[in-house]
C-alpha cells in the first residue's frame, strides 16, 4: 500500500459511484443492479387472499377494478362486494378551500382530483395537481362499506354543502348521501379548515332494515405506477426518490411497499394494527388515510389492475340494530410534505417525506434548517448558515484532517525523491515509506478518519435539502428563483467545479503518478452531475468547499506548510 488514506478515499468515492448508478437503473425503471433489496421490506408473505381479514382485502382491491364485478371478488375467495344498481350518470362537483381544489365524484363521493393552489407545477404556469384521474394517469382517494350489499365507492350519491369556503369562515362541509341499499344508508361527510391540508371525513352507518347488520368501512388510495410525480421530474428528483406505498404502525414502524413486489405477491407489511396510518408517497407530496389511535383496523395493499395499484385500511363497525346508527371518523390528508405540518396531524407521519437510512440524523438537520430560515426569512442563506455551523462543529475534527494532510505535503518532497530511488525495489520502498511516516509522526489515516466521521451528516444534509417540498419556489438572490430547480445559467455549478478544483489543487500530490491524475478527472466528472442538481443542493456544496478551503489554508499557514496549488501533470 502506498498510500492508506487515498485508498480508503477512494474505496469511499466508488462506493458512491456504485449507489449513483443504482439509483440511476431505479429512475429508468430497472431493478436495482448492487443492492435490489435496499430500502425495501423482506419479502416473505403475498397480498391479503381468502377468507378473513384476507378476504376482506381482496374485496377492497377487486371493488376498485374499472368493470370488476362481486362474481369475480367472490371466485378469489373475498367476501362480494356488490354493484350499485343502474343510476343516472355520475356528477362532478369541485369544492374550494384557500389551499385547494377538490373534485369529488357523485359515484361514491370519491376525490378524483386535488389542485394545490399555492404550489405551481414545474413549468410555472399552472398548479400542481396531486389526486387526478385522466387517462394515463389515476390517482384518487375512496371509501365505502363491504361485507354485505351495502354502499360503496360505486353508489351513486347525492350532495350538499358549499362549493367554496366563504371569507371569514374557517370551514367547508361537503356531504354525500347514498340511497338506502341492503338495508343500510351510507351517509359520507368531508369537514376542510382554513390553512389545513386535510380533512376529517366522518362515515354515518344507518340501519333501515329490520335485522342487525356488521359491515366494515374501508378507506383506500388508488393510484397507477407510473413514477412521473406532480411537481416533480428527474432534474429535481436527481436520485429517484420512493414512489409508492407506505404503511406505518407502532409495533413495525415505517414501512414501504414497492410496486414491484405488489405485482409479484412479495409485498411484506403490517396486516392489522390499533394505531398509524397508510400513504401513497412520491417526491414532495404524499397523500394518506388515517384512523384515530386504538381502532383496530386491517391494512391492504393489492394489485387491481395493469399498472394499477391501491393501499387502503378496513375497520370493523359494532353491530348496528334497526334503527340506529354508527359512525367512523378517519382523516384524509392529499399535499405537500411540509414536515412541521405533518407531525401536527398525527404520530410520524412526517416519515412520508423520504429521508431515507438517514432518517435519525436528517431529522435534526432539518429542524435547524427550519429554524434558521424563521430569523433569515429565505431558504439559501439558511442552508449556508446551516452548513457553517457544521462546519463549526466540526472543526477540530476535520482540523485534525486538515493537519495530517500539511503534514503529508511538507514531508511530500522526501517521499518522492525516495520513491525515485526505489522504483524497482517496492519492497523496500514500502518499508522506507513507513520509515519516513514513523520519524515524521505523520499517519496516513489521519485524514480520512475524521472525514468518514462527517459523511454520514453531510450525506443526510443532502436528504434533507433534496426531500424539502420548501424549497419549491423558494428564490435566493438574482436569478436564482427556485432552489429545487437547475441554475438556468449554470453558474453555480461553475463556482462549484472551480471551487472543488481548487480545493483538490491545494492537496498535497499523490506520490502515485497515475492517482494524480485520478484526483483531478474523478472531481470534474463528480462537477458534470451538479450541472443537473436542483440550485440548493448546488449552493450547499459550495459552502462547504468554500469553507473547507478557507480551514485548509489557516492550518497550513499555522503549520508553516505555505500554502501552495499542485497542478496536474497529464504529460
Amino acid at each position: 500500500m502506498n498510500d492508506i488514506r487515498r485508498t480508503i478515499l477512494w474505496v469511499i468515492f466508488g462506493f458512491s459511484m456504485v449507489l449513483l448508478w443504482d439509483q440511476w437503473q431505479v429512475h429508468n425503471g430497472n431493478k436495482a443492479t448492487f443492492f435490489p433489496s435496499m430500502g425495501k421490506p423482506i419479502a416473505a408473505a403475498s397480498a391479503p387472499a381468502g377468507a378473513a381479514s384476507g378476504s376482506s382485502a381482496a374485496t377492497a382491491s377487486a371493488s376498485s377494478v374499472p368493470g370488476a364485478s362481486p362474481v369475480a371478488a367472490a371466485a378469489a375467495g373475498a367476501t362480494p362486494v356488490p354493484v350499485a344498481a343502474p343510476a343516472p350518470a355520475a356528477q362532478k362537483v369541485t369544492v374550494t378551500t384557500d389551499l385547494m381544489r377538490i373534485t369529488f365524484d357523485t359515484a361514491g363521493g370519491s376525490i378524483v382530483r386535488e389542485e394545490l393552489i399555492h404550489q405551481l407545477s414545474d413549468d410555472k404556469k399552472s398548479n400542481v395537481v396531486l389526486l387526478n384521474d385522466a387517462p394515463g394517469h389515476r390517482y384518487v382517494a375512496e371509501t365505502g362499506l363491504i361485507d354485505g350489499n351495502f354502499p360503496n365507492h360505486t353508489t351513486a350519491m347525492t350532495f350538499t354543502g358549499d362549493l367554496e369556503m366563504k371569507a371569514g369562515a374557517n370551514e367547508l362541509v361537503a356531504r354525500f348521501e347514498s340511497p338506502v341499499q341492503g338495508g343500510v344508508k351510507l351517509v359520507k361527510t368531508y369537514t376542510f379548515r382554513r390553512g389545513h391540508y386535510e380533512a376529517v371525513v366522518r362515515h354515518e352507518v344507518t340501519n333501515v332494515g329490520t335485522t342487525p347488520v356488521t359491515p366494515r368501512v374501508y378507506m383506500q388510495i388508488v393510484r397507477d405506477g407510473s413514477k412521473l410525480e406532480a411537481g416533480g421530474s428527474f432534474f429535481s428528483n436527481p436520485t429517484s426518490t420512493y414512489t409508492g406505498p407506505a404503511i406505518f404502525t407502532e409495533e413495525k414502524k415505517y414501512q414501504k411497499v414497492e410496486f414491484a413486489d405488489i405485482e409479484k405477491n412479495k409485498a411484506d407489511y403490517a396486516k392489522e394494527s390499533a394505531s398509524g396510518y397508510v400513504a401513497m408517497v412520491q417526491h414532495y407530496f404524499a397523500s394518506a388515510w388515517i384512523l384515530p389511535a386504538g381502532v383496530k383496523r386491517e391494512n391492504f395493499v393489492r394489485k387491481i389492475d395493469t399498472n394499477m395499484y391501491s393501499v387502503g385500511v378496513m375497520s370493523q363497525l359494532p353491530a348496528i340494530a334497526p334503527g340506529a346508527t354508527q359512525t367512523l371518523d378517519a382523516t384524509f390528508f392529499a399535499g405537500p410534505q411540509e414536515e412541521t405540518k405533518l407531525e401536527k396531524i398525527t404520530p410520524d407521519l412526517e416519515r412520508v417525506k423520504d429521508y431515507g437510512m438517514f432518517h435519525i440524523i436528517a431529522k435534526p438537520l432539518y429542524w435547524l434548517l427550519a429554524t434558521l430560515h424563521g430569523y433569515l426569512g429565505n431558504w439559501g442563506w439558511s442552508i449556508m448558515a446551516l452548513v457553517l455551523l457544521i462546519k463549526i462543529a466540526f472543526y477540530w475534527l476535520q482540523a485534525k484532517g486538515y493537519q495530517s494532510m500539511a503534514k503529508m505535503k511538507a514531508i511530500n518532497p522526501r517521499i518522492m525523491a525516495m520513491r525515485e530511488r526505489y522504483k524497482d525495489k517496492p519492497q523496500e520502498m514500502q518499508q522506507e515509506m513507513m520509515k519516513i511516516y514513523r520519524e515524521e509522526k505523520v499517519n496516513p489515516m489521519g485524514g480520512c478518519l475524521p472525514i468518514m466521521v462527517q459523511i454520514p451528516v453531510f450525506i443526510a444534509l443532502y436528504w434533507v435539502l433534496l426531500s424539502s417540498v420548501e424549497m419549491r419556489g423558494a428564490p435566493w438572490v438574482g436569478w436564482i428563483h427556485d432552489l429545487s430547480a437547475p441554475d438556468p445559467f449554470f453558474v453555480l455549478p461553475l463556482v462549484m467545479t472551480l471551487t472543488t478544483l481548487l480545493q483538490t489543487a491545494l492537496n498535497p500530490t499523490p506520490p502515485d503518478p497515475m492517482q494524480a491524475k485520478m484526483m483531478w478527472l474523478m472531481p470534474l466528472a463528480f462537477s458534470v452531475m451538479f450541472f443537473f442538481f436542483p440550485s440548493g443542493l448546488v449552493l450547499y456544496w459550495i459552502t462547504n468547499n468554500v469553507l473547507s478551503i478557507a480551514q485548509q489554508w489557516l492550518i497550513n499557514t499555522r503549520m508553516g506548510v505555505p500554502p501552495e496549488f499542485n497542478l496536474p501533470k497529464f504529460r
